[in-house]
């Protein structure tokens, strides 16, 4: 069990519970909510407490933000190598392959899958906890959080300038002008389960690039997503006019190109949710973008 302890001063005297989780020890108010049903979830002086109770000072305050596991495994271990570009007790930083997805989809059981692969890494009573999803077929850095209470710290960090991401795709055309912002909606297409289309009635969404090199009707670009919808990286480019070298769903698939839509997951640079220190973790090319990006610096 993971605790978290607060010895209450003067100036946080007559403050809620609430109010102290929160502000002080940074938990989010979803997080508190599922904390508070545990039987032992939030104890003030050793005894169960109501998150709206006030406290005085010299109480102690002390919080269970370890995982507890409910019911049914959501991934079963398998003996995949995972490329582990960092660890520590609190986080596995991870060069995820094309190919792979990240867990099993509504439509259809699919295995392996990266949760499956952290499941024997980690152990079979872990729980997954992905901070922010590839594609199945986007390769590259990916952050896994490793219980619920560093991944309630990172999720709200996304898209700050404390959790910055940076991929590199090849597309077709050059984009106009070569280096700007893309800030259009994106929703769901009707009667499809998930394609993406832009909409000025979707949900906000931005996409920064710079175009890094130009050649034979393909470009080479530096993207930093700052939002984080669904296919935004694919939607926005194809948006411009732009798609995916390979992407079969927002441009057009061609095998004499690669395989696959031509994303990559190039860099993480986090500040560490516990220790407060940055991280900087970068992917190298797999061999396919390799190929495709020696034909376009």
């Amino acid at each position: 069990m993971r605790e978290l302890t607060l010895k209450v001063n003067e100036a946080q005297s007559g403050r809620t519970i609430q109010s102290l989780l929160v502000r002080e020890l940074k938990l989010s108010a979803g997080f508190v909510s599922k904390v508070k049903f545990r039987p032992a979830g939030i104890l003030l002086n050793g005894v169960r407490a109501r998150t709206s109770a006030r406290v005085a000072a010299g109480d102690v305050l002390c919080v269970d933000v370890g995982d507890h596991r409910s019911g049914r495994r959501s991934f079963e271990p398998v003996d995949i190598p995972l490329a582990i570009l960092f660890e520590d007790p609190d986080l596995l930083i991870i060069d995820k392959p094309a190919g792979l997805p990240v867990h099993h989809s509504g439509l259809r059981s699919e295995s392996p899958t990266v949760g499956d692969a952290v499941a024997f890494h980690l152990g079979a009573d872990a729980v997954f906890h992905a901070v922010s999803r590839l594609d199945r077929d986007t390769s590259g850095v990916m952050c896994i959080a490793k219980s619920g209470y560093i991944h309630d710290r990172l999720r709200r960090r996304l898209h700050t300038t404390d959790y910055l991401r940076e991929y590199l795709a090849v597309v077709m055309n050059t984009p106009e002008p070569r280096t700007g912002v893309v800030a259009l909606g994106i929703v769901r297409e009707p009667g499809h389960s998930s394609k993406r289309l832009v909409s000025p009635d979707g949900a906000p969404s931005m996409t920064e690039y710079e175009t890094l090199s130009s050649a034979a009707g393909l470009s080479l670009l530096r993207v930093t997503p700052r939002t984080g919808r669904t296919h935004q990286i694919r939607v926005h480019l194809a948006a411009i006019g732009c798609p995916l070298a390979g992407d079969w769903l927002y441009g057009r698939a061609d095998l004499t190109l690669i395989a696959r839509p031509a994303l990559h997951s190039s860099l993480l640079r986090l500040k560490h949710p516990v220790k407060g220190n940055w991280i900087c973790v970068e992917a190298p090319l797999p061999a396919d973008l390799r190929a495709l990006i020696e034909g376009v610096v």
